[in-house]
């Protein structure tokens, strides 16, 4: 990869890349996005995770991306687009991308982390690009009764998407403290609920927990961890439902203290490399593996690989050392899926 490109990811923020200019920022005392009581987790000014780590700073971002050990990716990949049903009695999972699916249970319909945009980045002209089209066309989707964002990162918080589905759906969306801010300022009129670590939200007739992880969030160069990220416990009348939109695997810690009886289990699988600096924010298959041990998941999808490349692993190798290490802990391989856009999944009963 040139310089040039490489220059020009590190201005994106899609995500993994919000480290460039995020490690840069000077510290503020106020918060753009959240004024509320200092927590466990939340310091008057910022939110943290208790007892973990922070991302690295500048200096190692740059040793990073001049390293030049980045993997070469396709421009494209071919992608078999599906129109879903308009409801399904008991439990579908289509991946549409990255961290976006549509999971269809009891009747209901939920997107997770919805981008249907070309680039997850500030900036149209840069940053990390799709390489695969969505698994299902914006136009194809069914009523949606809820979206869940993790947090504000780029490739998870698309304001445009996000503007798109409030003018069709005039959906709820549940999100993290601070993230329902950026929200109402970019799509005006938009049902933003905004929950901590342990609230429980009564949405389309679910619960929907909001359980702690290891990540952080940033839009810009001034608002590093001004709100809040988050995993979902969703109780349904088909099975809990435990969604991870990004966590590094902090010792497990994410995974202990859930309630247990999970039938699936959605756990990033990508963005993990160099472990030196991704481990405090994305865990890799391995761990993933961990988690769903840990989380006594019956069934799992891997997600976060494949559509927009921000680390540099190859596109391949999620999918691969996921089943090598499911095959490590005998687990058998159809119990924990690394889907593609377009696949579509119906869960065992």
């Amino acid at each position: 990869m040139s310089t040039r490109r490489r220059f020009l990811q590190l201005g994106a923020l899609g995500g993994v890349l919000g480290a460039a200019a995020c490690a840069v920022q000077t510290t503020r005392r106020t918060n753009p996005y959240y004024d509320g009581p200092v927590s466990d987790h939340y310091d008057g000014s910022r939110f943290f995770n208790p007892g973990g780590e922070t991302p690295r700073g500048f200096g190692d971002l740059l040793r990073w991306q001049l390293g030049g050990d980045k993997a070469e990716w396709p421009d494209a990949v071919p992608v078999s687009q599906v129109a879903p049903d308009a409801d399904v009695d008991d439990l579908r999972v289509t991946m549409v991308g990255h961290a976006s699916l549509l999971i269809q249970v009891a009747g209901r319909n939920v997107l997770t982390d919805p981008v249907w945009s070309k680039r997850v980045s500030p900036f149209d002209f840069a940053g990390p690009a799709r390489v695969t089209a969505p698994g299902i066309a914006f136009d194809a989707l069914p009523r949606i009764d809820a979206v869940l964002v993790s947090h504000n990162h780029y490739d998870h918080l698309d304001v445009e998407t996000l503007r798109r589905l409030h003018a069709r759906h005039a959906m709820p969306v549940v999100t993290p403290l601070g993230n329902d801010t950026i929200m109402r300022d970019a799509v005006p009129g938009i049902d933003a609920r905004a929950h901590d670590w342990g609230d429980a939200a009564e949405v389309a007739g679910l619960t929907v927990r909001l359980t702690p992880c290891h990540h952080w969030s940033a839009r810009g160069t001034r608002d590093r961890s001004a709100a809040l990220w988050a995993a979902f416990l969703i109780d349904t009348p088909r099975g809990r439902i435990y969604h991870v939109g990004d966590t590094g695997f902090h010792g497990g810690r994410p995974y202990r203290g859930l309630p247990g009886d999970i039938r699936l289990a959605v756990l990033p699988i990508g963005a993990y490399a160099p472990r030196w600096f991704m481990a405090p924010q994305h865990q890799d298959p391995a761990e993933a593996v961990e988690g769903f041990s840990l989380c006594g998941a019956r069934h799992a999808v891997g997600h976060h690989w494949g559509t927009f490349q921000l680390t540099d692993e190859a596109r391949p190798e999620p999918p691969r050392l996921l089943g090598e290490a499911l095959a490590a802990k005998g687990i058998d391989a159809a119990r924990f899926r690394a889907m593609a856009p377009g696949e579509v999944w119906d869960l065992p009963s």
